[in-house]
């Protein structure tokens, strides 16, 4: 994986600026390395997202889950989160996503190795372990110029929603908030927390030194940690003075684990978390981020044309593929490779393998058949 995509990034800013016009807000996408030792040799895989404003704003960083499968951590990419980096950006925070020690490009070794084994877990140790990478991208964050150093917020999900919890057990300075979606680990399967007992154990001992205002969100129908389960977690963290406001999602998809990628399900529920905090830092938020003008494949259904719109704005690299009655997607992945293997395999999945499918577009290119 390249570690700093130039040429993309300059290509997408010129088209967002030519398309909005003369007096349009631009935006910065641009993927970094954060250096570290303990990451060597490459550092932090990071992607730091804003809106070019005037003066100094606040900084959120965000961090990823982990998937149960171990060789699909090697797969993580900071553009996965775009579209909640871009979210806080139309609100003029600066975006900071961090991909952790271990996964994806990011040096170092991955935090499940310093939890334990099922069943001997340690899941104090993994969070505190995983919380460190955000301390070292907030204090890398501190130094750049568009950002408000004394106003920060970490936010995380699944595993990341955990590791944010953890941090504000040993908060750094400037930290003002954290949002966790779905926060815990070891979750084996659906309903299966190997050892939540220590899990709950790792909530009550952070809940013992956090004093940073909290917002968990987790759907009705989260098979990771289901509403019983979280619920447990909250009232472990609450009971030793962690504050936290706990939000039930509605159900939404197959899984609500997902609720992270709908970012249109908690909009509100961030943003009303953003004005109890007194951390609304423009009036209204910037215009809603139009698609670049490119041309749909021919043939597609009212949801195949929604979700190209939709394509057109995730990172790189990408892959859009259709057959005859079908299409799939794929975004954000390690290679152009990948994600043209990846969107095929949607496609077929939603054609039920009964019709052939074929890649259209690479990162927004019409591929010519």
């Amino acid at each position: 994986m390249q570690s700093q995509p130039p040429l993309f990034h300059f290509g997408l800013l010129v088209l967002l600026t030519a398309f909005f016009g003369a007096s349009a807000q631009r935006y910065v996408e641009r993927e970094i390395k954060i250096p570290w030792v303990s990451a060597s040799p490459g550092g932090l895989d990071a992607l730091l997202v804003y809106a070019e404003l005037p003066g100094k704003h606040p900084l959120i960083v965000i961090t990823h889950g982990s998937s149960r499968k171990s060789e699909e951590h090697a797969q993580v990419t900071p553009w996965q989160e775009l579209p909640q980096a871009l979210w806080f950006a139309r609100r003029g925070w600066v975006a900071l996503v961090v991909v952790r020690r271990g996964y994806g490009g990011s040096g170092g070794e991955q935090d499940g190795r310093h939890g334990g084994r099922c069943p001997q877990t340690d899941y104090e140790r993994a969070g505190d372990y995983s919380a460190e990478d955000l301390r070292i991208a907030i204090d890398y964050a501190r130094n750049l110029p568009e950002v408000d150093a004394t106003h920060i917020i970490a936010m995380g999900v699944s595993t990341g929603g955990f590791a944010t919890v953890a941090l504000t057990a040993k908060a750094p300075p400037g930290l003002v908030a954290a949002i966790s979606f779905a926060g815990g680990r070891g979750s084996q399967a659906n309903h299966d927390v190997c050892n939540s007992d220590d899990l709950l154990r790792a909530y009550r001992d952070f809940g013992k030194h956090s004093r940073t205002p909290m917002l968990w969100i987790y759907a009705q129908n989260d098979k990771f940690f289901w509403p019983e389960l979280a619920q447990k977690f909250d009232a472990a963290f609450r009971s030793q003075g962690g504050q936290v406001q706990f939000v039930l999602a509605p159900p939404i998809g197959e899984d609500g684990h997902s609720l992270f990628r709908h970012v249109e399900a908690w909009s509100s529920t961030v943003d009303n978390f953003l004005k109890a905090q007194n951390l609304v830092t423009l009036a209204e938020p910037l215009p809603e981020i139009t698609p670049p003008n490119v041309p749909p494949p021919a043939g597609l259904s009212e949801a195949g044309l929604h979700d190209f719109q939709s394509y057109l704005l995730l990172g790189p690299h990408k892959a859009f593929a259709t057959s005859q009655h079908s299409f799939g997607l794929s975004a954000a992945q390690m290679t152009v490779d990948e994600a043209r293997k990846k969107a095929l395999e949607n496609c077929k999945h939603a054609a039920e393998n009964t019709e052939a499918c074929a890649v259209v577009s690479i990162d927004n290119a019409n591929v010519q058949q």
